[in-house]
């Protein structure tokens, strides 16, 4: 088939005008109007103002505890003049809340009464003042009073008010239908998903269903899922008309909005209705689709999962808010450093999304991967970092505006971790949150050189490392002493951990060790430049005598362990140099190498910080430490010990 182009590329914040504009100028407001019961109007939102029917408090009452009195019986009461009241003929004792007697119009605290032993008389020492410790009717509100307006979101805080005056029912919109047709040949659903197709790839799961539908009920609406439809214009426009045609608000087609030749949404919405954007320059999310289909507004979002998140968040969600009358609420802002450079492509606007740490004084931003795919960028991140369309993106220097999907009081509990990756990292972070929830480990994987550089530059609380000195044949301390004078630190030791060849089951190809990356059959996969496993296997390529140029992907490079175990599961390379731990997770053989010493290097100055100190109670908790040994491939004799204090000098 013919690949098609792009309607016409669009700036987001055009096509998010556009779009509300046309849908309300045209007042498609569709949704009507509704009475429920007070305690189910939570998450609702009003269509109409809330009147109190009752003023709150109803009566004149007691603030305090005390005798009710009339004001002007106590003036010229005094210490050296105190005065006596009848007890129920001119003070009246009363309890906070309670209504004052009709000729009462002040409350003295019983803490400044003194009754006589009979219970007949109170003595005063001080006058009081009219309206004294009263809670005057009306005080809160008035009946007949506007309460809230139309468009207010239903929340703890409206129920109380709207139950003191008496609002019941309240009348809210009715909730906005959305119908999410997912569309893919190659989807299944979750459900009927045969475990055998998804492993092979003859199948995908269709997931993108389960995000709109929570996006659509955080923006009020109710959600309905079409069955799957094949990549064909037919059935997708069958499933377009039905939509149309049922009692749903807004139809959203997931996948098919590109301009790939497998992708047919923007055509069909142009062939049955009217196509107003096809492509707005926003990354991810590029190849969105609005239109309108028999009176219905319809969008057609990526098929990628953070394409489509973004997308439904930047128009989907505005326009139910719109026809809620309601706003969705801001997320909060800073302003963040990034940690390295982040590079972007001129005339697109990007949204990169980031984890955060405060280390002293600034807000430090990681990236996390960037493409349209790993939804798993979102579920990690604590922020988004936008990239306007007229740069080619951040410097390492400056600080950027971050929006936080995080809460200020997370980001600031978190200890950041540059260098080298492992698995007993993630493993130590669910301890920590597990153990101390205030808290939490958030790392990114740079290599061991990248984390010693990031701890000298002060980005960073701590760098996993396992830097191996071909001299001396120790690990860490010639790093250390080379790049870190003047900062004193403390190496922890982590684990002692086991390298090898990561290999396919059963060792198909019959590697016995590093001697065979110089086959001429054998495709490898390496770390990346600074990482100690790249080290690691320099030094063994240099003691083999084996140019690394001999070795079939010296070059390619991956960032994580278990990258490059799922590089060799897929079968894309032949092998791959990592710890045990990841090759277990997988499923995988393991040829080992040898054992190295992974430690984390700690700056003296954060030792007595509350969250490092959580962090060391968690890596010498038994339970950790048995948790780690149950991945594969650590030694913990010395775990949780400091094996090195460099003074920095």
């Amino acid at each position: 088939m013919e690949r098609k182009v792009y309607l016409k590329l669009m700036a987001l914040d055009a096509a998010r005008a556009l779009w509300l504009e046309k849908l309300d100028a045209a007042a498609r407001t569709p949704l009507g109007h509704e009475r429920v019961p007070l305690r189910a109007a939570r998450g609702r939102t009003l269509a109409e103002s809330a009147v109190a029917r009752l003023s709150s408090p109803a009566f004149h009452g007691a603030a305090m505890d005390g005798i009710a009195v009339r004001a002007e019986d106590t003036f010229g009461a005094s210490e050296q003049r105190p005065r006596t009241l009848r007890l129920g003929e001119n003070a009246f004792w009363i309890n906070t809340g309670q209504p004052l007697p009709q000729q009462a119009n002040a409350v003295i605290m019983i803490e400044h009464t003194v009754a006589s032993p009979d219970g007949k008389e109170a003595r005063i020492e001080k006058a009081a003042f009219p309206w004294q410790h009263v809670r005057k009717m009306g005080e809160d509100m008035v009946s007949t009073e506007v309460l809230l307006p139309p468009g207010t979101l239903v929340g703890p805080y409206e129920l109380g008010a709207m139950a003191a005056a008496g609002v019941l029912p309240p009348v809210v919109f009715k909730r906005p239908k959305v119908r999410i047709i997912p569309s893919g040949s190659e989807l299944v659903s979750l459900e009927e998903a045969d475990p055998e197709q998804l492993r092979s790839g003859a199948k995908l799961p269709e997931f993108n269903s389960f995000i709109l539908s929570a996006l659509v009920e955080d923006a009020g609406g109710e959600a309905e899922v079409a069955d799957i439809v094949p990549d064909a214009p037919d059935a997708i426009s069958q499933a377009l008309l039905e939509a149309v045609e049922s009692d749903a608000d807004l139809v959203v087609i997931n996948a098919g909005s590109s301009a790939g030749s497998h992708d047919y949404t923007a055509e069909i919405i142009a062939a049955q209705g009217e196509l107003w954007v096809h492509g707005v320059s926003v990354m991810p999310g590029k190849p969105t689709a609005l239109g309108l289909v028999r009176g219905k507004p319809v969008m057609g979002t990526p098929g990628y999962p953070v394409s489509a998140i973004i997308a439904f968040e930047e128009l989907g969600q505005p326009l139910l808010a719109l026809w809620q009358k309601r706003r969705m609420p801001e997320r909060a802002l800073d302003a963040a450093t990034p940690y390295q450079a982040i590079p972007s492509r001129p005339g697109m606007e990007e949204r990169v999304r980031v984890k955060l740490g405060r280390v002293d004084e600034r807000l430090f931003a990681v990236t996390l991967p960037r493409g349209s795919g790993t939804v798993t960028s979102l579920s990690r991140a604590d922020g988004i970092i936008s990239i306007p369309a007229n740069t080619e993106g951040l410097s390492a220097e400056r600080e950027a505006p971050v929006t936080l999907i995080r809460s200020r009081a997370h980001i600031e509990g978190a200890l950041l971790a540059i260098g080298s990756h492992d698995n007993a990292l993630d493993l130590l972070d669910s301890f920590l949150r597990r153990a101390h929830p205030r808290y939490s480990l958030t790392s990114a994987h740079v290599g061991s050189l990248g984390g010693i550089m990031a701890l000298k530059n002060r980005r960073c609380h701590l760098a996993g490392c396992h830097l191996l000195d071909a001299a001396s044949g120790a690990y860490n301390r010639a790093a250390i002493a080379e790049h870190l004078r003047g900062i004193p630190v403390m190496l922890l030791r982590l684990a002692d951990r086991e390298q090898g060849l990561i290999v396919p089951p059963g060792n198909p190809m019959g590697l016995a060790g590093l001697a065979d990356l110089a086959r001429e059959d054998v495709r490898f996969i390496n770390r990346q430049r600074g990482s100690g496993t790249r080290v690691l296997l320099d030094w063994h390529l240099g003691r083999l005598g084996i140019d690394p140029d001999a070795v079939k992907g010296y070059e390619d490079e991956e960032y994580t362990h278990m990258n490059v175990a799922a590089a060799v599961l897929s079968g894309r390379v032949a092998t791959g140099l990592g710890v045990r731990a990841a090759a277990n997770a997988l499923g995988l053989d393991f040829l080992p190498v040898g054992v190295e010493e992974y430690d984390l290097v700690i700056p003296t100055r954060y030792w007595e910080d509350a969250r490092m100190q959580a962090l060391l109670d968690v890596v010498r908790s038994p339970e950790y430490i048995r948790s780690m040994e149950a991945l594969g491939g650590y030694g913990t004799a010395k775990t949780g010990e400091v094996v090195w204090e460099f003074p920095g000098e």
